[in-house]
């Protein structure tokens, strides 16, 4: 969906296969139907210069993710005593994988930070809803043939971008907020309701 840099797929191996087996997600039936608030009005936010994490640096930073696709979840702590954590983020990566073909790469730390930041900035104490991240170049071929709003050389194929939502938060005051970070690349998708957030340059659609 947007700009980014040559793309380099990692295939699967047994310990990516391991990783899958210990991260005991339990599966369930993906809610199709999502809760719907009234859209706010539209406000001015200004610049946010410090974020959340630049504040405390030491303090732990976790995120619980639901995944639409997969059914699966995942509540982690990937950042505490001022440094992240190998281990997390290795699980994180596994539940972050290309779901259509198991594929899986380093998700960018930074933009595991842009949405903790956005979970603190709005106070959300909810699951984030996955809707896509690491994406293989097959799979992204694949999407490009179906829909033009797909990139050539996409943030996803380098595990730097997440597309999701906050349930129960309305998405473009979302969208708006991750504005206001200034950190990367941030996409409104209204008629599927997410959007997406990615650490390459500063750039709104």
């Amino acid at each position: 969906m947007n700009p980014a840099y040559h793309p380099i797929a990692r295939r699967r191996s047994p310990l990516c296969l391991g990783l899958l087996g210990s991260l005991l997600i339990t599966a369930t039936t993906a809610n199709a139907s999502h809760q719907s608030i009234a859209t706010l009005p539209n406000t001015t936010h200004p610049k946010t210069t410090t974020t959340a994490a630049q504040r405390q640096p030491n303090s732990e930073r976790s995120l619980s993710f639901f995944h639409t696709h997969t059914g699966e979840r995942l509540e982690i702590v990937y950042f505490r005593q001022g440094q992240y954590s190998e281990d997390a983020l290795a699980r994180i990566n596994v539940f972050l994988r290309d779901f259509r073909t198991g594929d899986v790469a380093s998700i960018d730390r930074r933009t595991l930070d842009i949405v903790h930041d956005l979970t603190q900035q709005l106070s959300f104490q909810g699951e984030v809803h996955i809707v896509s991240a690491y994406r293989s170049p097959k799979t992204n071929e694949m999407l490009r043939k179906k829909s033009k709003g797909v990139a050539k050389k996409s943030q996803h194929l380098e595990g730097k971008a997440i597309d999701f939502r906050f349930p129960g938060v309305d998405t473009a005051k979302l969208r708006d907020i991750a504005k206001t970070l200034q950190r990367g690349g941030v996409g409104y998708y209204d008629k599927s309701d997410f959007i997406h957030v990615d650490s390459g340059k500063v750039r709104y659609w």
